[in-house]
């Protein structure tokens, strides 16, 4: 069962526990999902307690969080005193971006010992979207331990306060909040912000420079670093100070290179269009601070929280842009991509985010298939903006997964040609991707000077280093110089999988099979489940003498499924295993023997 993670992170209480059903809850997850594919789930047709809530827990643990707020009412018919079925509706409503009616569970279990902290920050979000700022500010009062809480309630009631007219007494609370190092970046941003709002010129000026300034707090928390640049940068336009606001563009582009919303806002000031900032009043200020902690708890594992927290902004500000786009972030990642779509859809024509969204949007669509769509889509942009090389890194995405490698090599030669014949740091990509291309199509002749290029820009870079020095082994040339290159991309990324197993893949294809077996169940371990290295281990093993655990392998690797391509080579395999060993090893270039896990990889939708 899966843990209630918010209610552990955002109230310090113990686990709601339903004893009476907690038992039978496993029996009913796997009943239901037995029939599930041969018989529809019907909500009307549930007829007590225990089958309402424990359907109601299997919608919620499948993130289904509409039919779990039906459900959970189901339940609240039949015993309308429990609150822990209260507990877990307020969640799922909040989840599903209702927060009025939260707020009504909310006020119902504000007693409740055991959701106290998430009942009075919801109360409090609501009087501050009703513009009842003392009331928030009187609810907002906290002297707790938990760090997170404290800053957070903060920052609420400081806009809070904002929000009563009294920005001095604002920005003195933030002032006075004491705390670790990783407040710094959320307490200058937010006094800027305030500062901003109020008018208050210097103030901003000076908190917003401190937020900018503040690489370290920058890496902790990104999303609040970037909307302290842009908020910069557009009061600089703002005050005419066009070479400043564009200079503080410049300090964003260095954290984050090819920031799709920093370049729109970079054009934009350049054409000298009218800037308005994100945060103008107290509503859009708390929405700001329940970003802020999203954003910068935004990561694998933790999609639960960091959603509870933007539904609640999105219903203080619906047209965040940057809201709006986390969250689809998120719901590609849970593979929601419908809602992805729905969501990248929503993002305002107007905003820096839009170019972002239209980006995702096109990965969203390739993603359930719809892949003439999404070429036609991303093409589209490439078209109305040539030089963003983003949108080539996008297109070629999907064109790599479609392994359409001739259509990927020829697009990436546009994007170099809009590099230009000077190329940045950050542009190691495109070369990398476009030597991936070429090598697909075995035109080594140029596959091998984009690897070099994207070395000469990058030569740290473990993944080109693994690819371009497994090439090498693969084909029998620059042994010792691939080796080393494919060792350093190990120390680079010692945790790699795919990285460790071309590592023992080069070994075995020098013969060195000992050497092979040790990287290559380290590359096991590292990655489980993998086909591509349960199959490299299996022949490994059959090298070494291990001949029961090789058959047992490549056993392994048929049920892992593996490319229809490899399935009868496996096969033979564990009928008659490997061939005897050849006086020595031939070049091989041909595309099965060089791991897919060192071929393309997806660009970073996130960044």
């Amino acid at each position: 069962m899966r843990q209630n993670t918010l209610l552990r992170l955002l109230s310090g209480a113990a686990l709601i526990a339903l004893a009476s059903v907690a038992g039978s809850y496993q029996a009913f997850a796997e009943e239901k999902a037995a029939v599930e594919d041969t018989k529809p789930f019907d909500i009307r047709s549930v007829d007590t307690f225990s089958g309402a809530f424990l359907a109601a827990r299997t919608a919620d643990v499948d993130r289904d969080f509409a039919s779990a707020t039906e459900l959970y009412k189901t339940a609240l018919q039949f015993e309308p005193d429990n609150n822990d079925v209260k507990q877990r509706l307020m969640i799922t409503l909040l989840m599903a971006g209702k927060l009025d009616e939260g707020v009504k569970i909310a006020e119902d279990l504000k007693s409740d010992p055991a959701v106290e902290r998430i009942t009075t920050v919801v109360r409090a979000i609501e009087a501050i979207r009703k513009r009842e700022y003392r009331s928030a500010q009187k609810l907002l009062a906290y002297d707790g331990p938990n760090d997170l809480d404290r800053m957070m309630n903060t920052l609420l009631s400081a806009w809070a306060k904002f929000g009563q007219g009294r920005p001095k007494e604002a920005l003195a609370q933030i002032k006075a909040l004491d705390g670790p190092e990783w407040f710094r970046v959320f307490k200058n941003y937010h006094a800027g912000a305030i500062a901003l709002a109020a008018g208050d010129k210097a103030t901003a000026r000076a908190r917003l420079n401190d937020a900018i300034l503040d690489r370290e707090g920058g890496s902790a928390a990104p999303d609040t670093f970037m909307r302290s640049v842009e908020a910069l940068a557009r009061f600089e336009a703002r005050e005419g100070n066009k070479q400043k606001a564009l200079d503080t563009i410049a300090v964003g582009e260095g954290m984050v290179n090819n920031y799709t919303p920093l370049e729109a806002l970079r054009k934009s000031i350049e054409e000298g269009k009218p800037q308005e900032q994100q945060v103008r009043n107290a509503v859009q200020g708390a929405a700001a601070v329940l970003f802020s902690v999203g954003g910068a708890l935004n990561r694998e594992g933790a999609e639960d929280v960091v959603s509870l927290y933007l539904q609640t902004a999105r219903q203080l500000d619906p047209e965040s842009a940057d809201i709006l786009v986390m969250l689809g972030g998120i719901a590609e990642n849970l593979k929601k991509e419908d809602e992805a779509i729905a969501l990248y859809k929503s993002v305002p024509e107007g905003s820096p985010m839009r170019r972002l969204s239209e980006l995702q949007l096109g990965l969203s669509l390739a993603s359930i298939g719809k892949v003439d769509e999404a070429k036609k889509h991303l093409r589209a942009l490439i078209d109305v903006d040539p030089k963003n090389i983003r949108n080539y890194l996008a297109y070629g995405s999907v064109l790599s997964d479609a392994k359409d490698y001739k259509e990927m090599g020829e697009l990436y030669d546009r994007a170099v040609a809009a590099i230009g014949p000077v190329p940045k740091r950050g542009d190691w990509t495109v070369f990398f991707q476009r030597g991936i291309a070429y090598e697909r199509q075995k035109i080594w002749e140029k596959a091998e000077p984009n690897f070099r290029k994207a070395l000469e820009l990058n030569p740290d870079q473990p993944q080109v280093l693994n690819y371009l020095g497994y090439s090498w082994v693969d084909m029998n040339i620059n042994l010792d110089e691939g080796l080393d290159m494919i060792r350093k991309a190990v120390e680079l990324k010692p945790d790699d999988g795919y990285i460790v197993d071309s590592l023992g893949w080069a070994y075995f294809r020098m013969n060195r099979f000992d050497d092979a077996v040790t990287e290559l169940e380290r590359a096991a371990e590292l990655m489980a489940g993998d086909a591509t290295i349960n199959d490299h281990l299996g022949d490994a093993y059959w090298r070494v003498g291990r001949k029961l655990e090789a058959v047992f392998q490549w056993n392994q690797t048929l049920e892992l499924k593996p490319e229809e391509a490899e399935i009868p080579k496996i096969k033979a395999k564990i009928e008659n295993g490997l061939p005897p060993l050849k006086p020595q090893v031939p070049a091989a270039a041909d595309a099965k023997e060089l791991p897919k896990k060192t071929g393309p990889a997806t660009p970073d939708k996130k960044s």
